[in-house]
């Protein structure tokens, strides 16, 4: 007996999405679609986050090039000039 009076019983979770599943059938259909492909769309949306990433990775790689070129350019100038040539 004690089961049936624990199984009536419900967990305040329970009721609350009891009472969200309700509301949500109330909503249209169209309406339930948009919901849902908004929350699709906001899943597969790239984030700030990454973008930043994407874009440090490449000013990194630019700067390293830079460099790279800047300082063997910059040592071959070096190596062109003789002091004794005069």
């Amino acid at each position: 007996m004690g089961r049936k009076d624990a199984s009536t019983a419900r967990t305040p979770v329970d009721q609350y999405r009891k009472q969200i599943g309700k509301q949500d059938y109330k909503k249209t259909r169209p309406m339930l679609r948009a919901t849902r492909l908004k929350a699709e769309a906001k899943k597969t949306a790239l984030g700030v986050k990454e973008v930043a990433l994407v874009v440090a990775a490449i000013l990194v790689f630019l700067l390293a090039f830079y460099a790279f070129f800047y300082l063997n350019i910059s040592n071959e100038v070096d190596l062109d000039l003789d002091p004794d040539e005069n």
